[in-house]
């Protein structure tokens, strides 16, 4: 999930409208991008939706969280579980594993800084291969969320081979972006699941005809950070545990990080 989730996450005036040339452009953007995003604060709420046969919901949960960039990495604080504000014994507990996590990130071992380094790696190595990967047509242009951007689809191409593992995904999956003509950042993006995806040496796996959507806003005139998420899928846990879902996870309340900052306090939460 992390690679896909990578992959629809990316994103000046084109002097050609070649669809590969506009998408190249966009993945140029993504460094400079994640490097504002670590100045940030943001709150996450993340709704899952569990689905009978027939699509009825039959299981809700929410969970709300903080988001901090400690040590270069996000950390997520729970400050509502279901849209109700936490006990005072999961505040203090979540506040000690949140120091924890900032004392253990403050000095970082030679080691750590290595794994981390090699991560981000990865998924920039993943992200390169994209326009190989796909045969991209433009399809014309819309105006989103006050952006004109041009409109994209994104076949995955038969002759295409992957370099890594994780590259092997592209080939099981289609979709259509919406890239701003002015910043060449995804305002938006769409994605279908063609064949069966699997992760964990297969042991979490999710069926074709799961869907995705993105969508990315423009911040203080200086960063494009994401808004919404909207994830369906057929999914088998291990090898006998199916379940149908949904998630739906929204992000607000960016602000830049200051060393004075405070946790959000769960009455503030929107209803």
């Amino acid at each position: 999930m992390r690679f896909l989730l990578a992959a629809l996450f990316l994103i000046g005036p084109a002097k050609s409208q070649d669809p590969v040339n506009i998408v190249r452009r966009s993945l140029d953007r993504d460094h400079s991008n994640f490097e504002l995003l670590k100045n940030y604060t943001y709150v996450q709420r993340e709704e899952t939706r569990e689905l009978d046969r027939s699509g009825k919901v039959t299981r809700t949960e929410s969970k709300t969280t903080e988001v901090l960039m400690l040590g270069g990495r996000p950390y997520h604080h729970l400050i509502a579980r279901n849209d109700q504000p936490l006990s005072t014994e999961e505040k203090r507990k979540g506040q000690e594993r949140m120091d924890q996590a900032l004392a253990r990130r403050q000095n970082p071992s030679e080691k750590e800084k290595e794994k981390l380094e090699k991560n981000r790696a990865e998924d920039r190595k993943f992200l390169r291969e994209l326009p190989d990967a796909f045969t991209f047509r433009l399809l014309g242009e819309e105006n989103v969320s006050g952006h004109r951007a041009w409109v994209i689809s994104a076949d995955p191409r038969p002759d295409f081979h992957a370099k890594d593992t994780a590259s092997k995904i592209l080939t099981k999956v289609r979709g259509k972006v919406w890239i701003d003509q002015a910043e060449y950042q995804w305002v938006k993006a769409e994605a279908e699941v063609l064949d069966t995806i699997s992760f964990g040496f297969a042991l979490f796996r999710l069926a074709p005809g799961g869907r995705m959507s993105f969508e990315q806003s423009r911040i203080n005139q200086e960063v494009w950070l994401p808004s919404y998420l909207h994830f369906r899928a057929d999914a088998r846990l291990g090898y006998v545990k199916k379940m149908r879902a949904e998630v739906e996870v929204t992000y607000r309340d960016y602000k830049k990080f200051q060393t004075d900052s405070r946790m959000v306090s769960p009455d503030g939460l929107q209803r």
